[in-house]
């Protein structure tokens, strides 16, 4: 039975800095291993067994003398696990079951996702058939859900399963006074490492802090935000004020003079690979520092960008009632252009524009605020904020000028306007959002702070019962566009020339 939040109740994520020893540092490794080896191995039986039957099945064998199917969920790989472990790896016991249980975990929920993606039962791009991990190539990570998971009372360190209690880079405070508090309960712990330094995230569930009223109704309850490259929000209420513009920080453009030289630098170092004859080859010391020195660049640029998109999305949440933003397909809009779009793509994955309505779902749910989010056929950008007429812009342009003469205004501004004024009719008040469903296993939630609710949790409920994120999926009310369609009408040219004149009077 699939775990089941309960009433109430809400899916959190804590993610702490270790600092292990050396020698837990090798175990954390040998746990990471474990559970590659685990991945690896059933995933070659699988894989077996596939092209055995296929085999079969073209030579005619009746199906009650082919080979035996094996199953892919979590419990059928599990258990034959168990029978080939002895002889598949006699070093098993080193390490915690749980090791490989996390990576036999990861091979069901990718066989899973593959299966629904063929029969169209999954939302999405398609999904390919699961692939060897390789120690190079995947960061290294394991994950916990039994055993003596807890934070510890100093507050400066965590106990694992086996790995023992180890030290944490920074206080764990926020986690360990809600547990204290019988408000939150551990449920998993994912350990991995970044490039730079390991890092323990923590799944709990947490009573939800439901705040019914705000003391005091903020100047702009209800905001548009129009999200972008060169601005990473644009804050606007439906009176037409600006309330906030945000450059975008661009970490990944700061460091790419630095990122660029290093990159050079390895290609010109006995890497992996021999480009000559295309065959694998030990890789020099040199080529192993540089490719450290630029895991922890994208690292840091990676810490940089979660800050700043953090920082912003809690202050709009605590400001305004209802924020509306846009429904952006960022995959698309950076999927296709060649070397003439490479730039933008680069900026658009640098901006991470999709993962600001990922953190506002949840925060405003933790807020009593509301998300909105506009269809995304919505011309937010091209239809004027003062008479609602409607020009085509090309990307290059900056100023919105309108064909019926209204004053000039900048274009992100002109859309965060337009994205405000769909959520007035929703300015009474947020909408409080909880938890669904009870499970009794989940029935005494407060609990001691240790451990996991289930021995192992099943395959499809991994993500959904804290997953490694710090959110819980919540949905979203979309908005209509009131009658403005944009897939066929032609929207007319601009001629900037005759607006100008409009607008100032000289020719």
């Amino acid at each position: 039975m699939a775990f089941q939040i309960p009433e109430g109740w809400t899916a959190q994520a804590y993610r702490f800095a270790l600092d292990p020893t050396a020698t837990q540092e090798r175990a954390i490794r040998s746990h990471c291993g474990a559970a590659r080896f685990a991945y690896n191995h059933m995933l070659a039986l699988v894989k077996a067994v596939i092209d055995q039957r296929s085999a079969e099945r073209s030579y005619g064998v009746p199906d009650d003398e082919m080979t035996p199917a094996l199953g892919w969920s979590l419990a059928a790989l599990r258990r034959t696990w168990n029978r080939r472990k002895d002889t598949a790896a006699p070093w098993w016991s080193v390490n915690s079951k749980e090791a490989y249980n996390s990576g036999l975990n990861g091979l069901a929920r990718g066989l899973d996702a593959w299966s629904a993606s063929r029969k169209g039962a999954r939302a999405g791009a398609a999904v390919g058939f699961p692939r060897f991990k390789s120690k190079h190539r995947v960061a290294d990570s394991v994950r916990f859900t039994t055993g003596a998971i807890r934070v510890d009372h100093d507050r400066h360190h965590v106990t694992l399963p086996v790995l023992g209690t180890i030290h944490t880079h920074e206080s764990t405070r926020k986690l360990a006074r809600r547990i204290e508090a019988g408000t939150a309960r551990i449920l998993a712990a994912t350990v991995k490492y970044d490039g730079r330094r390991w890092y323990c995230a923590f799944a709990v569930i947490v009573k939800a802090k439901r705040i019914m009223y705000r003391a005091c109704r903020p100047p702009h309850p209800v905001v548009g935000v129009d999200v972008g490259v060169k601005d990473l929000l644009v804050v606007a209420a439906p009176d037409g004020t600006e309330i906030e513009r945000i450059p975008a920080p661009k970490p990944l453009a700061a460091a790419h003079r630095k990122l660029r030289t290093l990159q050079r630098r390895a290609a010109r170092q006995r890497g992996r690979w021999d480009p000559a004859t295309g065959t694998r080859q030990d890789p020099s010391k040199r080529w192993l520092r540089t490719q450290t020195r630029i895991a922890r660049i994208h690292a840091r640029v990676a810490n940089i960008r979660r800050h700043e998109l953090h920082t912003v999305t809690t202050e709009l949440v605590r400001n305004h009632n209802v924020i509306v933003v846009e429904d952006l397909n960022v995959a698309g809009m950076s999927r296709r252009g060649g070397a003439y779009k490479r730039g933008l793509n680069r900026a658009i994955g640098d901006g991470a524009l999709g993962r600001i309505r990922t953190l506002l779902g949840y925060k405003t749910a933790w807020n009593n605020a509301r998300l909105v989010t506009a269809d995304r056929w919505f011309p937010s950008t091209q239809t004027c904020s003062r008479c609602q007429a409607k020009t085509k812009l090309a990307l290059r342009d900056r100023t919105y000028y309108c064909r019926n003469g209204c004053p000039p205004i900048d274009r992100d501004t002109n859309a965060a306007i337009n994205l405000a004024r769909l959520g007035e009719p929703l300015s009474n008040g947020g909408v409080s959002r909880t938890g669904t469903g009870s499970s009794p296993a989940a029935s005494d939630p407060a609990g001691d702070g240790c451990g996991a609710i289930h021995k192992t949790f099943p395959t499809d409920s991994a993500g959904k019962a804290g997953g490694i994120e710090a959110s819980t999926p919540h949905s979203l009310q979309s908005v209509g566009v009131w009658g403005l369609p944009i897939r066929k009408e032609r929207l007319p040219e601009m001629n900037r020339h005759t607006e100008l004149t409009q607008v100032t009077g000289r020719a």
